[in-house]
């Protein structure tokens, strides 16, 4: 079973369209509306959903770390540098 993912708008089209490719069942925050969403809310958003947050905004793991911290529920998120992610 494929871990359901919730694209954040700074991930590049491209990996959504890899992982679209292998079956992933994937939605980006334009797809769902929430483009302008802060962190927090994005974060609030894919639980909601039930699916992992993928990101590539540093930003966002000091608010993932934050609610880990004190024990928030979070769907969990999925982190990758923008400058060392490959495609392929």
């Amino acid at each position: 079973m494929s871990v359901k993912r919730f694209m954040n708008v700074h991930v590049r089209r491209a990996v959504t369209n890899g992982l679209c490719l292998r079956g992933v069942d994937v939605l980006t925050a334009q797809e769902d509306g929430t483009a302008e969403f802060e962190d927090d809310k994005l974060l609030d958003r894919a639980t909601k959903l039930n699916r992992v947050l993928f990101s590539q905004d540093d930003d966002l793991l000091r608010e993932a770390n934050k609610r880990q911290q004190t024990g928030e529920t979070v769907a969990g998120v999925i982190y990758a540098h923008q400058l060392n992610i490959t495609l392929g």
